[in-house]
Parts: structure tokens; sequence; C-alpha cells
């Protein structure tokens, strides 16, 4: 078993992939944990990472190999949040403006809501269910960045580049979020073509996010600022801090989250080919 994981890398990635897929697809359409009062789909991150600590125990590789190392983990879980804090400033800003150019006004609050590329559908209140936000979004985080960071750029570099290794998985990261479009398709909230355009839309979105994630992995050595980049975006800007206006509730949520990601994604973007080239000419 051993030996035929150590090769073809990428075949294998697929695979593990589509078995993931399976229990995420079940869990979402099915399921349906996130329209419950927990207000998130956390089985399939929970099997996700039993399931990469077996392959793990396979290859006899530890949790430090795929970036979860513990020298300067705070320091560098701080370097995601204020990754995430600075760019996601600049898309309140340009969502508050927006709202303002409109004549609506707006003003922030914080409680618990699911994420839906067609509205939250889920409000909860109180120190519990905060709580438990925090906490399925751990176990979200720890899987997908450990997943499709940690573990398919080191597995597949094995094999192929470094840059083979990161668009392998930002792709497998992008189709894996084809399955919250395609339940919209299905419940009628979504017209065939108002699906292909998010679907297309949320795919390479959700890609470049991986990109960006996967580069901070490349540089540091580490997990955890794409992690805390990862956990604040998920947890904080989609799950509890809300734009709220007499019209609903964060009617702009997409806006705010393309430039929140596309802003920071050129940054890292940016940075990363900066500091190759240091290297190079060094």
């Amino acid at each position: 078993m051993k030996k035929q994981l150590e090769n073809n890398t990428i075949r294998n990635s697929i695979i593990i992939f589509l078995i993931c897929l399976a229990v995420h697809t079940f869990e979402v359409l099915i399921i349906r944990t996130d329209e419950t009062f927990l207000a998130e789909c956390f089985i399939n991150k929970v099997f996700g990472i039993i399931l990469l600590s077996v392959v793990l125990y396979i290859l006899k590789w530890q949790w430090t190999d795929i970036g979860f190392v513990r020298q300067k983990l705070l320091f560098n879980v701080l370097k995601g949040f204020v990754l995430c804090l600075i760019f996601y400033s600049i898309a309140f800003v340009f969502e508050f403006v927006i709202l303002y150019m409109q004549g609506i006004h707006a003003h922030m609050e914080i409680f618990v809501t699911g994420f839906s590329l067609t509205g939250n559908t889920v409000k909860q209140t109180g120190t519990g269910f905060v709580l438990m936000c925090i906490g399925f979004n751990i176990i979200n985080v720890w899987m997908e960045e450990g997943l499709f960071r940690g573990f398919y750029i080191t597995y597949i570099a094995k094999e192929h580049s470094n840059k083979t290794a990161l668009y392998t998985a930002a792709l497998l990261f992008g189709l894996w979020h084809l399955v919250t479009p395609f339940r919209s398709l299905l419940d009628g909230d979504m017209s065939i073509g108002m699906f292909a355009v998010m679907s297309i839309g949320y795919v390479i979105l959700s890609a470049l996010m991986g990109i960006k994630w996967g580069l901070l992995y490349q540089l540091s050595g580490t997990v955890w600022i794409g992690l805390a980049d990862h956990f604040f975006n998920n947890c904080v800007v989609t799950n509890l801090l809300h734009v709220v206006t007499d019209n609903g509730v964060d009617d702009l949520q997409i806006v705010r989250v393309i430039i929140g990601e596309l802003t920071s994604f050129a940054a890292v973007a940016v940075y990363s080919k900066m500091k190759r080239r240091k290297s190079h000419a060094n």
C-alpha cells in the first residue's frame, strides 16, 4: 500500500479527492447540516481529517511533514489574521461606499449564519452558537488546509514540479466548491444559466484562493499563515460579521468576498514573485 501511494501522486490525489467529495456531496445535498441550527457542514471535514490521518500513517509521514510545524506557530497565525484583516477592511470600506452611493444606510452586526450563494438563510445568536461556529470553522480549515495545501502540494511535488503541485491542488480546491451552487440549482434557487455563471465564478475564485494559500505554504513551509487567513475569512467575514441594511443582510457579501480575495491574492502573488526573483539573484 505504501509503495502504491508513493507513485502516481496526481492519480492518487484525485482518488482521495473523489472520496472526500462523495462524502461532502452527500452531506450538502442530503444531510444539509448547514441548514440546521449548527449552520455548518462539518461531517465531511471530520471525515477528511480522519482519511488524511490514515494516508499519512500509510506513508509514514507526520503532520509536521505537511506544514503543521510548531516553530513560530503563533507568529505565523498572527500573520494570517493580519493579512485577512487588512484586505477585508478594504473590502468592507468598498461595500459601505457602494451602499452609501445607493442611498442605503448600513451598519454591522455580529451573529451566526451559514453561507449561501443565494443569501444567508440561518441566523443564530448567543454565545453557544458563536463558540460552535468557531469550533466548526477550525475543523473546516484544518481539513482543507491540511489536505489541499499541506498534503497535496507536498505529495504531488514528490514527482512533479512545485508549480504543477500548486496548480493541481488549487484546481481540486476550486472543484470542491461546485457542490454549493449545484444544490442551489437542484433546490430551484438558481436557473441553469445562473448556475453556469456562478459555478464558473465560484470555482475560479476558490482556485485563486487555493493558489494564494498554496503560495503562502510554499514560501513559509507552514500551513499556519494560510490556515489563519482562511479561518478569519470563513468564520469572521462570512459567518459572524455582517452588514445589515433596511433591505436585508449581506446583500453585497459576494462583492465583499471578491474584493477581499482578489486584492489579497494579488498582494501574495506579487510578494511571491519578488521573493523568487530575489532568491534567484542571490
